[in-house]
């Protein structure tokens, strides 16, 4: 079993920047995966980036890639999302989720089997 939290969000003006984290318990998270979603309002939640267990690979979604940069540091078991150059249309609750270490590189929520209950994201025009 392992607890995910995630840490801070925040209000942003547009071009600001924000660094997420996601504080993990129970098990080692060196064992897993981890990806960020995000969820705006009325919208499904949706695939934003993801890291390998030992932090070699990353991928992103499009309209994040350039922008955002996700990271790892097994040894806090921390995973992080820096934000960089902030839109509006990034403004969303942000979930990390932990999938087993196979998983690595997937794009698809189902694949993850533990969530944090998610941190807010606005940013303003």
């Amino acid at each position: 079993q392992v607890q995910l939290v995630e840490s801070g969000g925040g209000l942003v003006q547009a071009g600001g920047s924000l660094r997420l984290s996601c504080a993990a318990s129970g098990r080692p998270i060196r064992t897993y995966s981890v990806g960020w979603f995000r969820q705006a309002p009325g919208k499904e939640r949706e695939f934003v980036a993801t890291i390998n267990w030992s932090g070699t690979s990353t991928y992103y979604a499009g309209s994040v890639k350039g922008r955002f940069t996700i990271s790892r540091d097994n040894a806090k078991n921390t995973v992080y999302l820096q934000m960089n150059s902030l839109k509006p249309e990034d403004t969303a609750v942000y979930y990390c989720a932990a999938a087993p270490a196979s998983y690595s590189g997937s794009t698809y929520k189902n694949d993850y089997v533990y969530w944090g209950q998610g941190t807010q994201v606005t940013v303003s025009s």
